[in-house]
C-alpha cells in the first residue's frame, strides 16, 4: 500500500496535471475578475454617454439601472467561471446542470419568497417607485437608498445604520425625494405683544429673504396665527424648498426670525412661575382679623 502511494506521489505526470489545473483555475479567476471590471466600466461609460444625450431618463433611475446591470454581469460572469473551474477539475458539468435543473424545480416550490423578491425588485425599478440616492421610509427604517438588487434593497439611515429589506417585503414606501418639500416654522409670540406689529415684522423679514437661499423655490409665506396656547400665540411660516432641503431651510429661518424679533424688540415668551406662600397668606389673614377686632373694640 505504501509502495503504491509513493509511486503515485512520485509520478511526474500527476504533478504536471495538478500544476496545469491550478494554473487553469488561477487563469479563469483572473479572466473573470478582469471581465467583470471591464464590463462594469463599459456599462458606466454607456450610461455617461446616455446622460449627455438630449433624451434620457431621470438621473435617479439611471443610477439604479447602472447598479442593477453591474450586479447582473457580476453574477453571470462568476457563475460561468465556477462552471469552467468545475470542468477544469474533470467534473461533469452537463450532469451537474441537469441535476441542478431537477433540484431547482423541486426547490422552486419552496422558494416562492425568493421568486417574489426578484419579481418585486424588477417592478420597483421599472415603475420607478424609488431609486438609488432617494430618501425613503420603508416600515420603521428611514434613510437614503444605497442599493437596489435583484433580491434585496439597502437603506442607510443618517445615523449610519444599514437596513436590508427583501424586495418582497416592501409593501409601503414613502419617497421624500421626488417632489418639492415644505419647511414649516412655528413662532411663539407673547400675549402682551401687538399681533399686527409682529405680522408686519415677519412679512418685512420674509420679503428681505427672497433670493437669499438657493434651496427655497418661492418666497416664504406667513400663514398667520396657528394656535392660541396657554402662554403664547403661535404664528406659522412655510417655505417651499427643493426636495429634502426643508430641514436646513427651517433651521435657517428660525435663526433669521429670532434675530429679527430680538432686533425690533418683540418678545418670544418663556415659562413663568408664580410662587405662592401659604404661611404668608395665613399671617396676612391673621393680621387682618386682629385689626378688625381692634377696630370693633
Amino acid at each position: 500500500m505504501w509502495q503504491s502511494f509513493i509511486e503515485y506521489v512520485a509520478d511526474e505526470e500527476i504533478w504536471l496535471s495538478l500544476g496545469f489545473t491550478i494554473i487553469k483555475i488561477i487563469f479563469i479567476i483572473l479572466i473573470a475578475g478582469i471581465t467583470v471590471r471591464l464590463a462594469k466600466t463599459i456599462i458606466a461609460n454607456v450610461f455617461n454617454i446616455r446622460s449627455k444625450a438630449p433624451l434620457h431618463v431621470s438621473e435617479r433611475r439611471e443610477k439604479t439601472l447602472l447598479k442593477l446591470l453591474q450586479n447582473i454581469v457580476t453574477y453571470v460572469v462568476y457563475f460561468v467561471a465556477i462552471l469552467t473551474i468545475l470542468s477544469a477539475v474533470s467534473i461533469d458539468v452537463t450532469g451537474l446542470i441537469a441535476g441542478a435543473g431537477i433540484l431547482g424545480l423541486a426547490v422552486g416550490f419552496g422558494a416562492q419568497n425568493l421568486v417574489r423578491d426578484i419579481i418585486t425588485g424588477f417592478f420597483i425599478i421599472f415603475e420607478d417607485q424609488f431609486s438609488v440616492g432617494d430618501y425613503v421610509k420603508i416600515g420603521q427604517a428611514e434613510g437614503h437608498v444605497e442599493e437596489i438588487g435583484l433580491r434585496t434593497t439597502k437603506i442607510k439611515s443618517w445615523t449610519g445604520e444599514l437596513h436590508i429589506f427583501p424586495n418582497g417585503s416592501v409593501n409601503e414606501v414613502t419617497n421624500f425625494s421626488i417632489h418639492n418639500s415644505v419647511a414649516v416654522v412655528d413662532i411663539s409670540i407673547a400675549y402682551e405683544e401687538d399681533i399686527d406689529r409682529a405680522e408686519r415684522a415677519l412679512e418685512e423679514l420674509l420679503d428681505s429673504l427672497e433670493g437669499k437661499y438657493e434651496e427655497i423655490i418661492f418666497k416664504p409665506e406667513l400663514l398667520g396665527v396657528q394656535t392660541l396656547g396657554a402662554s403664547d400665540i403661535v404664528m406659522r411660516v412655510i417655505a417651499e424648498t427643493e426636495p429634502m432641503k426643508h430641514w436646513y431651510v427651517a433651521r435657517a429661518l428660525r435663526k433669521d426670525i429670532k434675530n429679527h424679533l430680538d432686533k425690533i424688540g418683540i418678545e418670544i415668551p418663556f415659562p413663568r412661575m408664580v410662587m405662592y406662600s401659604r404661611q404668608d397668606e395665613e399671617q396676612n389673614a391673621y393680621g387682618k382679623t386682629r385689626k378688625n377686632r381692634a377696630q370693633s373694640e
